[in-house]
């Protein structure tokens, strides 16, 4: 009854049962390695949930929205950014914050410019020397990239190894095409902390960067820097690649069949081939033949994989999406309720009653999302980064607090902070704050979901995360005249004895009565160190940044450093050091 097809994925009769079925499988089989991972390794792994403890009550059994998934956001919008051309048609534009890089010089932001970190508190649009239609962003550590609507990959920010692309040893503050790929149409990029990995619409792997600091990073079989994009082959070839997901130390790609290849550094087993070695090449996954992965994605030291299932309900087949995790169990984010490494992929049984859409990988922590909208993380509590303050990251935690009634569509790690979309377009972040990586206009770490209320009059539909900065692709919307008929403070209406501002922080529209103040580091102020007007929610969120700044600089060396200086960064632990420096914007779009 229980018996492995081969080829096929297996039959298990309910996710309830799939722990006491998987022993009835044909283990002989190589093809159900994966699936006898579901057996439960202690049992203080029951399916009674023992292990779950005072986290039972957010562990409720899934509904039947589980069992399939509707992007609510693909329907009509009832937001007040649905006006306006439809989705498709309009720009998107990308907005950032946190660390991020600027032109340091009088120039116009290319090569040979002196390209500094500063951090940005709220969300800020992304200077660049050309009109940008984004389709995806991907952010590393110290570089991120983005793909056009029509297929072009741009990358910018610190130049190390060759990771963005140019040819050339040099920082770029600004995006930049990688001219070598213009005309290979990529459709998805990902970006490691020293290398980068495009896949085009016609399924090839490109992959570059610096492969010096291991043996097999880029996928060549050297441990050669290539300094343009290469396209992988090997095993590859002759498969179509869907995804690619880029750890630290190693890379995961997904094929259409659902085949999973990883490569790279093998420590703790985060290869999932049953050893720790390292491989040069992208080896299959066997432990998961025969099953199908819909996504991947890499942290530091451990991946995470949605890999379908087929179970028995009511006498029919029902797709069934489960997570596994492997690697380095430290700070249990694996979820498995203990810290022991994991060398092939394990389903965590915690969450068997649940099917999965999507995941993100931190640098200690694992996040997932259900089909029904609903986010469980696990791992390390430090910085309130599993937003759930009650849970010790032991076993997997709900996420709610504000999360409840939202549908969330879309979520991102960075190292320490998390961010996910809802289906009404909003942003909310947890986690560390460092940075102003949150975006919430101040440095503090927050333990529950934050709304992002800088971002509540954009139309956003992608979000990506680095290390320590966040970035977020925009409907090209400014906010209509309708829109600016009150003041976003008082709520009063403008007239001829009440005048509308624009605060050049936050881009609303007040009266003078609730944008009488002006201060120095505004978001979107057009002219770098002069005072602007801005609202007075923004000037008391600047003021306390400022002082938060000076209590800093006090303990800390400010002198700015170029960027292609050598960070020293332990591989165990991504340390960013933070350099203070006075914000300077480019002029933005005149509000009136």
């Amino acid at each position: 009854n229980g018996e492995f097809i081969p080829g096929t994925p297996p039959l298990i009769h309910s996710p309830l049962a799939a722990a006491l079925e998987i022993n009835s499988l044909n283990t002989s089989n190589t093809n159900a390695k994966a699936l006898a991972n579901f057996a439960l390794r202690e049992p203080s792994l029951s399916l009674v949930r023992s292990d779950v403890g005072s986290d039972y009550a957010n562990m409720q059994l899934r509904g039947t929205g589980d069992g399939f998934r509707l992007s609510i956001s693909s329907l009509p919008s009832t937001s007040s950014q649905s006006s306006g051309p439809d989705d498709c048609e309009s720009l998107g534009d990308v907005y950032v914050w946190g660390e991020v890089w600027f032109d340091g010089t009088a120039g116009e932001g290319t090569l040979n410019s002196l390209v500094t970190r500063t951090d940005v508190l709220l969300p800020k649009p992304l200077e660049s020397n050309v009109v940008l239609d984004v389709h995806q962003i991907s952010c590393g550590v110290r570089h991120a990239a983005l793909i056009t609507k029509q297929g072009e990959v741009f990358t910018w920010g610190e130049e190390s190894g060759g990771r963005l692309g140019h040819g050339v040893d040099a920082d770029v503050c600004r995006p930049q095409l990688v001219e070598s790929l213009a005309v290979s149409n990529a459709e998805h990029i990902a970006c490691g902390e020293h290398h980068t990995c495009a896949v085009t619409v016609a399924g090839d792997l490109y992959t570059w960067g610096d492969g010096t600091h291991n043996a097999g990073l880029l996928g060549h079989g050297t441990d050669v820097s290539h300094w343009i994009p290469k396209r992988v082959s090997g095993p590859l070839e002759g498969l179509q690649v869907s995804s690619v997901a880029c750890g630290t130390w190693h890379s995961a790609v997904a094929t259409s069949n659902g085949q999973l290849f990883t490569f790279g550094d093998g420590t703790f087993g985060v290869l999932g081939h049953g050893t720790r070695e390292s491989t040069a090449y992208p080896k299959e996954v066997e432990s998961l033949r025969g099953l199908k992965t819909i996504k991947v994605a890499c942290g530091v030291w451990h991946t995470a994989a949605i890999v379908e299932v087929i179970v028995t309900q009511h006498g029919a087949h029902v797709s069934s999406r489960k997570l596994f995790t492997w690697g380095d169990g430290d700070k249990y984010r694996l979820g498995h309720g203990d810290k022991e490494a994991r060398l092939v992929p394990t389903c965590v049984s915690s969450l068997i009653d649940y099917n999965f859409h999507s995941l993100a990988c931190g640098h200690s922590i694992t996040v997932g999302l259900t089909t029904s909208g609903h986010i469980f993380t696990m791992g390390c509590v430090a910085h309130g980064q599993l937003g759930n303050p009650q849970s010790d990251g032991k076993v997997p935690c709900l996420v709610q607090d504000r999360l409840v009634g939202e549908y969330i569509e879309e979520i991102a790690c960075g190292s320490y902070h998390v961010v996910v979309l809802t289906s009404r377009s909003e942003v909310y972040t947890w986690g560390k704050g460092a940075n102003g990586r949150l975006g919430h206009g101040d440095v503090e770490d927050r333990k529950t979901p934050c709304l992002v209320e800088a971002l509540k009059d954009r139309h956003v539909r992608n979000i990506s995360c680095g290390s320590n900065f966040t970035a977020v692709v925009c409907l090209h919307k400014w906010v209509s005249g309708a829109d600016q008929s009150v003041c976003s403070g008082c709520r009063q209406a403008f007239g001829f004895t009440r005048k509308r501002h624009n605060c050049y922080n936050c881009g609303l529209v007040h009266c003078h009565a609730c944008s009488s103040k002006k201060a120095l580091k505004a978001a979107l102020a057009p002219t770098p160190g002069k005072p602007h007007r801005v609202c007075d929610l923004c000037f008391a969120k600047l003021k306390a940044a400022e002082n938060s700044e000076s209590s800093i600089t006090s303990k800390r060396n400010l002198a700015p450093r170029r960027m292609g200086e050598p960070n020293k960064m332990d591989r165990n632990e991504m340390k960013s050091s933070r350099i203070l420096q006075p914000l300077i914007v480019s002029q933005v779009k005149q509000f009136e």
